[in-house]
């Protein structure tokens, strides 16, 4: 299957990120053909250092290759150097209504409070949909909280493909489970974030040993005297147990029989190990291709095998819509 992901590049990613999806991102390039995408269009919806926006593509180009995609069997890319998702989002937009739009819950939550918005901030699901529609993709790997995008992307091609039968594929979203929802470290109520004020509410992949001990020990619990899962009545040391099991590998019912008796002290000592160990190997890959030739070929050959597979879709599209003057 053909298989579309894309990040922005707003940041070092947490491990939220990684367990939520880049973990998962790994696992599908075995058997399907994945594109992923850094989308520095997106990015650019609310006010942006151009400097800072530069370094962030590279970084997170660095991370898809270091969590172990590889870049030889699939496609790593950035966005704007495929001039065609700028292209297509046009078109899909003269098919969106803005009442669809204007229902969008993150353009609601960013929006809020606000007297107006940058334009781009309204119709960035159609920016969305021209990423994914593009590339003939078949899944979509999301967390829940994109379920709303993935919806409106199926309506605008079953729309579309009213009118002109064929021309897009329509995809479907594969909604990652387990460890996809990594909560923050300081309120298990709340996603863990980038944007979050406190540094120790997330860990970031390329976080020293120190500053990920200090992040786990500082981490929310309760006041129970025993480790257990309960997701509803005890949602902090629940975050905890997913965060172990999804790192080490064991099941959350083994690492809870693992520390009874023990305190949350000599649980959290043990989870900040297991986290320093899973993330050792990609610190060290990153540091090794971040600056490094390896990354500038990845990504020259990545947008020129994006621009062939996206080319052969607009010109359908184009051909459909009575576009241009060459058929």
């Amino acid at each position: 299957m053909r298989i579309f992901s894309g990040v922005q590049p707003t940041g070092i990613f947490h491990i939220g990120d990684y367990l939520g999806a880049l973990k998962q991102f790994v696992q599908l390039q075995e058997e399907n053909h994945c594109l992923y995408c850094v989308v520095d269009l997106h990015a650019i919806t609310l006010p942006t250092d151009p400097k800072v926006l530069k370094e962030h593509i590279l970084d997170v180009a660095a991370l898809y290759m270091a969590v172990g995609i590889d870049p030889k069997k699939q496609i790593i890319f950035v966005q704007s150097d495929v001039p065609y998702h700028s292209e297509l989002a046009w078109i899909l937009m003269c098919n969106t209504y803005t009442g669809e739009l204007s229902r969008m819950t993150q353009y609601k939550d960013k929006s809020k409070g606000e007297e107006s918005s940058p334009a781009g901030l309204f119709t960035y699901p159609v920016l969305m949909a021209a990423d994914i529609l593009l590339y003939d993709t078949d899944t979509v790997p999301v967390g829940n909280d994109q379920k709303q995008h993935i919806e409106i992307t199926r309506d605008i091609a079953v729309r579309v493909n009213n009118k002109f039968p064929g021309t897009f594929v329509v995809p479907e979203g594969r909604f990652l489970k387990e460890g996809a929802r990594i909560m923050s470290l300081d309120d298990p109520l709340t996603k863990m974030s980038k944007s979050s004020p406190n540094p120790f509410s997330r860990i970031s992949l390329l976080d020293d040993e120190d500053t990920i001990r200090k992040a786990v020990k500082k981490a929310t619990t309760d006041s129970f005297d025993n480790i257990a899962y309960d997701e509803k009545n005890r949602p902090a040391v629940s975050n905890l147990l997913t965060i172990y099991s999804v790192f080490s590998g064991m099941t959350i019912e083994k690492i809870v029989k693992l520390n009874e008796g023990k305190g949350y002290g000599a649980f959290k000592k043990d989870l900040g190990e297991v986290i320093i160990t899973a993330l050792r190997p990609i610190k060290e890959r990153y540091e090794e291709i971040r600056n490094s030739e390896e990354l500038v070929v990845c990504l020259r050959d990545g947008s020129e095998r994006a621009y062939a597979l996206a080319e052969k879709t607009m010109k359908r599209v184009k051909d459909n819509f009575g576009l241009g003057t060459v058929s």
